[in-house]
């Protein structure tokens, strides 16, 4: 019994955890190309997840209908905060751009909270299930899961077979070079800010079709820590870590959660945080740049 709980556990970990790789994706992406810390990062999963929202009970569509609508939203606040923000702070002291992005987080939240209250919200979306031996999947989760590992493939394409993802690649490298060489650093950083913000949105489309209740304005702060947690054990500047280091957080998660509920007197929830953090100095201690992150 305890078996088959655990493997139905670690099946929707694994799901899960896909969901929580794309959404640090961003975060890897923003830091390794800007070196800019986002600390207002779950709040943008949060606008990505009021999206969904709104589609689905003003418009009637389903919630996959919303991830071309938050990617946009997303890429097009990326360009916004960059250029009236964040362009004249890639330089600057890293306090200056972690208290930019901070400041960012919190006037999201109150855009949305006066926009459609503090109260939590939900949808439903019931379109089947798969049953397997030793767990029931929603097909909501099953396409969370399919779009996440899709998003983080078009990522992968999108840097090593286009001109601008080689560009990108060449501003990480020697940003100085890359400028000598005729490639526009400035443009590379502005498309890098804001495809790392369209990703980070459009995360919360994912996240809601697995988890579609409890949305509300200030939803971003779990996100925001687990976020960063992922990013660290994947290497903070590999979005690509960062994807794998969201499924294997997402088999620690959940996985202990089952373990940690055969102890009495005990809160599972609250030791499955602690267990993450754990791990994280650990691997830390062991391995500093992460797991995929590139040796020194």
């Amino acid at each position: 019994m305890i078996g088959q709980l655990l493997a139905g556990n670690l099946t929707h970990g694994l799901v899960l955890g896909a969901v929580y790789g794309v959404a640090t994706m961003g975060l890897s992406l923003i830091f390794g190309v800007l070196r800019v810390v986002n600390v207002g990062h779950g709040p943008f999963i949060m606008v990505g997840a009021f999206v969904t929202l709104a589609m689905v009970t003003a418009l009637g569509v389903a919630p996959p209908a919303a991830i071309p609508a938050a990617l946009l939203i997303g890429i097009a606040l990326g360009f916004v905060f960059f250029y009236t923000i964040m362009r004249r702070l890639i330089r600057a002291p890293e306090l200056a751009s972690l208290l930019a992005t901070f400041a960012m987080g919190i006037l999201l939240e109150e855009i949305i909270r006066h926009s459609f209250g503090a109260e939590f919200r939900g949808y439903t979306w019931d379109v089947g299930k798969i049953v397997l031996p030793w767990t029931v999947m929603p097909m909501s989760k099953v396409f969370a899961f399919a779009g996440s590992v899709l998003v983080a493939i078009g990522l992968y394409l999108w840097f090593n077979r286009t001109r601008m993802g080689t560009a990108i690649r060449t501003v990480v490298e020697d940003s100085e070079g890359a400028r000598v060489c005729g490639v526009n650093v400035g443009w590379s950083y502005a498309v890098s800010f804001a495809i790392g913000i369209g990703i980070t949105v459009m995360s919360g489309v994912f996240l809601t079709m697995f988890i579609p209740v409890g949305i509300n304005p200030y939803m971003g702060g779990a996100y925001t820590l687990k976020a960063f947690v992922i990013a660290v054990l994947g290497g903070l500047t590999s979005p690509y870590g960062a994807f794998f280091a969201g499924l294997i957080f997402g088999l620690i998660e959940n996985g202990s959660y089952v373990l940690f509920a055969l102890i009495p007197g005990v809160e599972p929830f609250a030791l499955t945080r602690f267990l993450t953090f754990v791990i994280l100095l650990i691997i830390l201690l062991i391995r500093p740049t992460g797991l995929l992150g590139a040796k020194k």
